[in-house]
């Protein structure tokens, strides 16, 4: 059986007319879905008993488990770890804005990068999560929350591009007015730098932000904690960015997490700012998230701070990332872990 999530429009038509229905209940069935939350087909009202018993044969719906929800006390980020059927856990995160519900979402179970400062990549990579079940992620959350979600991150476990097909397809289907009907510009793709990928990306020319996980300003720095600098050099990737901003016309975010004594000094700042300096680009700088299994302290308030003002003083845009579920370990891949280790 496949996960009828996984599916777009133009997909469940086909899947009709093979199936002798009308073309026209694809779109009945999938507003169900995506517009009134219903994940049985019994219940799908204007939807015959004999197309019911068909679905029912052929699909199933690829909605997680909720095993446990975490909220803020400090802000009513709610931290959400979910349970596929295979057993495997995966994490998301409901941010709560004045502009409207946000959602940072995994796009695999695990990952495979080895980001140094990050706990989705300590037990490596399981899996690639496929279209639906990243599209199962929001829908969770917006059955939680009993309101829309308007913005999402692809921000939380695995690499993005490392599942690339997946998530394009994610992307259009989100996207589409008969789904969730999320603006591209409301959506933002994480990436720690798979320059072929990003030039990819750039020729679809879609209106979606891209994010780059830079945290250094050399190569010799960054491979200390990224093993993907190994492979593709910061100008790679920066060439890669600069194609992108050409075919899109759309500026480029630099994540920097703030590890102290690491990469946040004076001289830190004043190199990662001539480097960027003359690029359609903003900064996100972030207090990083400290890890039981490694030594990465965060900087400073103080030095976050002065960061910051080096790089404004070089005409370089830039903000300190609202810090949102410190108390719920909504950094990526902290809760799963905990769990898994709470079970053996």
């Amino acid at each position: 059986m496949d996960n009828i999530l996984d599916l777009t429009l133009d997909e469940l038509k086909s899947w009709m007319k093979v199936n002798n229905e009308g073309a026209f209940r694809a779109k009945q069935v999938l507003e169900w879905i995506y517009k009134k939350h219903i994940f049985e087909f019994k219940d799908m009202t204007n939807i015959s008993k004999t197309l019911t018993q068909k679905l029912e044969n052929n699909f199933y719906f690829g909605i997680p488990e909720i095993k446990e929800i975490y909220t803020s006390i400090n802000d009513d980020t709610k931290k959400l770890l979910l349970e596929f059927k295979d057993g495997n856990l995966i994490e998301a995160v409901i941010m709560k804005y004045k502009h409207g519900n946000s959602i940072c979402v995994s796009t695999q179970v695990g990952c495979r990068m080895g980001c140094k400062f990050c706990a989705s990549t300590l037990n490596g990579m399981v899996r690639n999560l496929t279209t639906g079940e990243i599209m199962a992620e929001i829908l969770v959350g917006e059955k939680i929350l009993g309101e829309r979600i308007s913005n999402v991150v692809l921000m939380g476990s695995g690499e993005p591009f490392d599942n690339f097909e997946n998530v394009m397809k994610f992307l259009e289907l989100v996207n589409a007015d008969y789904s969730l009907n999320i603006g591209q510009r409301h959506i933002t793709l994480s990436t720690c730098g798979i320059v072929p990928k990003i030039k990819e990306f750039a020729d679809k020319n879609t209106q979606i932000t891209l994010a780059i996980s830079l945290h250094a300003f050399s190569d010799e720095k960054r491979k200390q904690i990224m093993p993907i600098a190994n492979k593709y050099s910061i100008k790679e990737i920066l060439d890669a960015c600069d194609y992108y901003i050409k075919n899109t016309k759309r500026r480029v975010t630099f994540e920097y997490s703030l590890v102290k004594d690491v990469n946040d000094s004076k001289e830190d700042a004043k190199a990662l700012a001539g480097l960027l300096k003359n690029m359609l680009c903003h900064v996100n700088l972030i207090p990083v998230n400290e890890v039981v299994e490694n030594s990465f302290k965060r900087s400073s308030k103080k030095t976050i701070e002065e960061f910051e003002s080096i790089l404004k003083s070089y005409g370089v845009e830039v903000t300190v990332r609202r810090e949102m579920g410190t108390d719920i370990n909504a950094a990526c891949g902290q809760l799963r872990r905990s769990y898994i280790d709470s079970q053996n």
